[in-house]
């Protein structure tokens, strides 16, 4: 029996998803389908996919921070943006995080399947939409200022995110399973660190960084 590659896809729109499984079960071995970054890190860590078919835009964990965790758990693991976000910053940052590939939703579905090859032979693919020499030439800037996305701990970011989705610290303290408390402190930091003053200014930060879309 030939011995698949083993693909993972998250995104919180059932249809993509359910249309991206379709396409590629034909040839891999679709292991899973999750709606949210904070389910795909954990369903990752238990199965071990070698290819993580991802949105940028999910709740409770975005793409991008559910990316940079899983290059860490897994370090090997090949990471496919698929999304509407065709900002070049965003996909250059996803490259920097450990991307292998990026595509926009608007792309033809051959180029699903056309990206999962190419990365499990070690390849990157873009989306021809993108423009591939603007993205690469940003991906390989030295970073002279710091980082808005280095501004925050880890921990802050997904505080932020859940709070920025309008969950009260109580939701936010089950989903991270720690003290309201705690989320009240990493609130506060935050609010101290970004020089903000309100929760309406915390979301604004956080959909201008893409920790939610807007």
């Amino acid at each position: 029996m030939i011995n698949r590659s083993r693909i993972l896809i998250a995104d919180d729109h059932t249809l993509v998803a359910e249309l991206c499984k379709r396409l590629l079960e034909a040839e891999f071995n679709v292991i899973g389908v999750v709606s949210d970054g904070r389910a795909l890190v954990r369903s990752a860590r238990e199965s071990k996919p070698d290819v993580v078919v991802l949105d940028i835009a999910m709740p409770v964990l975005n793409g991008l921070d559910a990316g940079r965790q899983l290059k860490l758990l897994l370090p090997a693991v090949k990471l496919v943006y698929l999304t509407m976000n065709p900002d070049v910053e965003v996909a250059a940052e996803a490259f920097r995080l450990g991307a292998s590939g990026y595509l926009l939703k608007t792309c033809a579905a051959a180029d699903i399947v056309l990206a999962v090859r190419d990365v499990l032979r070690g390849k990157s693919y873009m989306s021809k939409a993108l423009p591939y020499e603007t993205i690469n030439f940003l991906r390989r800037q030295d970073k002279q200022l710091i980082q808005e996305d280095e501004r925050l701990t880890e921990r802050q970011r997904e505080v932020l995110q859940l709070l920025a989705e309008g969950k009260v610290m109580k939701e936010v303290a089950d989903i991270l399973n720690m003290t309201t408390r705690t989320v009240a402190y990493h609130k506060y930091r935050m609010m101290e660190v970004l020089g903000v003053k309100s929760n309406a200014e915390l979301v604004k930060y956080a959909v201008r960084n893409h920790v939610i879309a807007a």
